[in-house]
């Protein structure tokens, strides 16, 4: 079975697909964007309608605040639109500002507009601008 070094997490954890992805994601973030890994939460667990629910990877800014959710599917998972409707309604909890939704070949970042609606982003935006907000 093969393993991955989960850098947020700090443990070994199996390395699927959707893993794979996961790792390279906080890899982008921490390495190319400056996000510090103590304000990245992995598999972050939060209530929507009574139910649990588990988000991917959440960014919080200095003062612990939610501001990116990110959605991580495995290489051979389209991105539909129910996907993205799952990542929505994790954020009427978690009240982010940005969603990322990636596959490891296709991203979709959107920040938050006027209105609620979601605006694609043709770049990330820095931590210290994710903290701005």
């Amino acid at each position: 079975m093969n393993q991955v070094f989960d850098p947020i997490r700090k443990k070994y954890v199996k390395l699927t697909p959707e893993e794979g992805v996961r790792q390279h994601v906080i890899k982008v973030l921490t390495r190319c964007h400056g996000y510090p890994e103590t304000h990245l939460a992995v598999e972050y667990g939060f209530k929507y309608n009574k139910r649990q629910y588990r988000a991917d990877i959440v960014v919080f800014n200095r003062a612990l605040q939610p501001r990116l959710l990110v959605e991580c599917k495995a290489p051979s998972v389209q991105l539909t639109p129910t996907v993205i409707d799952q990542v929505v309604r994790y954020n009427y909890v978690l009240e982010v500002e940005y969603i990322l939704i990636t596959n490891g070949e296709v991203y979709y970042l959107c920040r938050r507009g006027e209105g609620g609606q979601w605006l694609k982003c043709s770049s990330m935006p820095t931590f210290d601008q994710l903290c701005a907000i």
